[in-house]
């Protein structure tokens, strides 16, 4: 197999000014992704990468997994956006698209268990999109020998099961219902606190923060709502409904103390850093003071870039700098999300922004997919970052992040020198029967292409690697191979 170009990629994005810098993406063993003339979807391409399991998720479009340790067994959960209700071929029954549940002890056999049914409802408005565990044991109030499921329900609601036999989850409680929109929650498994992304009536925003006491998943306590200043109820100074809509929270809990919400996907992106504690403990009602009170910063991208995945990592340890003041780094791999198919956008992609000092946070570099490496714009469907995984295990934590890249699939990062970082792998997979048609309007009509739509990316605590698809062709089980598993710390 040949090996992967190098490309070369300028301009260093700061907001607010360009820097141009020479970075050079590493040459890695493998073959190179084919150019528009050699491209054959049902081919996989790879660099560095292995498939190892793959199953087809019923054919439903897919958003969020996240994979957690059961006893002895490793069970995969997976949240669906909406669409036409489908057959489970597990009960012979029409259901809405919902929350998958793989059994993937064995990553090179995965196992369906079953399907959790979602709300009625269009590819947004639907299905259950977003999926959190936490076992009973880590939580303070929690049953100890359960396991539990916290999803969004379509755009209506957010939901807790039982799922400690995951062949036949039960539902738990409703914390809220009766919204107009959700999206990607975080859940701290050993406070109970969850920051839900909701559309509460009333706010100047379909999708703001509430934040609840999940600590005993049967009684859920809700202790406040939270946005940005201009979209709470009453605002004397409201913002559009559609202006920085809150994309998710990740809390680095009571240790370190800090949330990092995103808001945007491919445009009007946010950074909002916020005090745990003050969020937490300040006045709640919902004022253009209470909701500065907890804020630490802020920070506005372009209008033509989003925030749709803030991910802290926190200690990272700059070889280069060794003999430097601040050799270590606060880190925040910030990643935007493409939504319109065949680059009819702004280019969306990843940055690594500085937090070392989180009053003042400062974008230090960008990684993307060069276009012209597979001729991807006229591939079909979205083209452009999405989001990254959010798991951090030591073979992984500081050293290599995953991102999901639509017709680019999976893309590997070595981030160990965040000013610099350097594509090492990567995986593309092919397309099947049940993988979904992308349209473009052209003056000729629509103009529709099958294509991969790599969608999401995380890892498990053993390393592999689950990505799931948009346009309906499952959740693939990788591992990294060749000199990139070499920049993992596997030992």
């Amino acid at each position: 197999m040949s090996a992967m170009r190098a490309v070369r990629i300028k301009g260093l994005v700061y907001f607010g000014a360009v820097l141009v810098t020479g970075g050079l993406l590493s040459s890695c063993a493998g073959t190179a992704p084919r150019s528009l003339a050699e491209y054959n979807p049902r081919q996989a391409e790879a660099s560095n990468m292995a498939l190892l399991g793959h199953v087809d998720l019923q054919a439903r479009s897919a958003y969020h997994p996240e994979i957690k340790q059961q006893g002895n067994r490793w069970i995969a959960y997976v949240g669906h956006h909406g669409g036409d209700p489908k057959v489970n071929p597990m009960t012979g029954a029409m259901e809405f698209n919902g929350t998958s549940i793989i059994d993937v002890t064995d990553p090179k056999a995965p196992k369906a268990l079953s399907h959790i049914p979602g709300q009625q409802g269009g590819t947004e408005s639907g299905g259950a999109q977003m999926v959190r565990i936490c076992a009973g044991k880590d939580l303070p109030k929690g049953d100890k020998s359960k396991f539990y499921l916290l999803r969004s329900f379509g755009n209506s609601a957010h939901e807790i099961w039982d799922v400690t036999t995951p062949e036949k989850p039960v539902i738990v409680s409703t914390p809220v219902r009766g919204l107009r929109d959700t999206h990607k929650n975080w859940w701290e498994c050993d406070t109970g606190i969850a920051y839900l992304i909701s559309g509460v009536k009333g706010w100047n925003s379909r999708r703001m923060m509430q934040v609840f006491d999940l600590s005993d998943p049967a009684k859920p306590v809700h202790i406040r709502d939270f946005g940005l200043v201009g979209q709470e109820p009453g605002s004397k100074k409201p913002l559009p409904d559609n202006l920085y809509q809150m994309h998710g929270a990740i809390s680095t809990g009571v240790k370190g103390n800090r949330i990092y919400i995103g808001s945007g996907t491919n445009s009007n992106g946010v950074l909002q850093i916020l005090d745990r504690e003050k969020l937490l403990k300040g006045a709640k009602e919902p004022t253009a003071e209470n909701l500065l009170y907890p804020q630490v910063s802020i920070m506005y991208t372009p209008p033509y870039m989003g925030a749709h995945t803030t991910l802290p990592i926190m200690g990272v340890e700059i070889k280069d700098f060794a003999t430097n003041k601040f050799s270590t780094r606060d880190l925040i791999a910030m990643t935007n999300e493409a939504i319109v198919n065949e680059c009819g956008e702004a280019r969306q992609m990843t940055y690594f922004v500085d937090i070392t000092n989180d009053k003042a946070p400062f974008n230090l570099s960008n990684y993307q997919v060069p276009e012209s490496s597979g001729g991807f714009c006229k591939r079909g469907g979205r083209f452009g970052a999405h989001a990254s995984h959010e798991n951090q295990p030591p073979m992984y934590a500081k050293r290599v992040m995953f991102y999901a890249w639509f017709n680019a699939g999976l893309r590997a990062v070595d981030m160990r020198d965040p000013f610099n970082p350097k594509e090492i792998a990567y995986y593309i997979p092919a397309i099947t029967d049940n993988t979904d048609k992308r349209c473009v309007t052209t003056p000729q009509g629509a103009q529709c292409k099958v294509a991969i739509q790599t969608n999401n990316v995380d890892v498990d605590d053993r390393g592999y690697i689950y990505i799931v698809d948009r346009a309906n062709t499952g959740m693939h089980i990788i591992e990294l191979t060749g000199s990139a598993r070499e920049v993992a710390n596997f030992k």
